[in-house]
């Protein structure tokens, strides 16, 4: 009920819980509650790798350390290719270099982010180029690695989702 000092300065007390500032105060809090449970059950979901590279990586403290010694041997021998795709193959083509023409090579492909996706094809030596029968998902990218089954040398290269062929080269430049 109203005082008569109420109607005249035209102010009714409201309850507390109609206040939108009382609201504001606990829904902050609980909305970080609900976002820090849902990113710790994301977090839990995901799978054990720290990192979404295929090399093999060692650490020490922060560092982290890759073997480079099959990019460099390819920039020495000078190779790059390119491989490609239609109708069921998958074919590379020497573009330069010394390349063992009577080797197979082994094709990885790597997708960017669902390692599950990750395959290799093994290519058998042509007399002009190293083929398989395989089909190739062009719907998204590829990380790409070519090189012998020993793993001497390594070229790499991004293929790019739609596209037919993708060009290699040694990852690391020299003088």
């Amino acid at each position: 009920m109203m005082t008569l000092d109420n109607r005249v300065k035209g102010t009714e007390r409201r309850s507390a819980w109609r206040e939108p500032m009382v609201w504001l105060i606990a829904a902050i809090p609980a909305a970080a509650v609900i976002a820090t449970i849902a990113l710790l059950v994301t977090a839990s979901r995901s799978p054990g790798t720290d990192d979404a590279v295929a090399d093999r990586v060692t650490r020490t403290a922060q560092v982290q350390v890759a073997d480079l010694g099959p990019d460099a041997k390819a920039r020495q021998l000078h190779l790059s290719a390119i491989v490609r795709t239609g109708k069921g193959t998958v074919e590379v083509l020497p573009v330069d270099g010394a390349f063992d023409r009577a080797a197979p090579l082994l094709l990885s492909l790597h997708h960017p982010s669902r390692a599950e996706l990750d395959r290799d094809i093994h290519l058998a030596a042509s007399k002009t180029s190293w083929r398989a029968q395989a089909d190739v998902d062009l719907s998204h990218d590829w990380n790409v690695q070519l090189g012998p089954d020993d793993g001497a040398w390594r070229l790499q290269g991004r293929w790019a989702a739609k596209q037919q062929a993708a060009y290699l080269h040694p990852a690391v430049g020299g003088n």
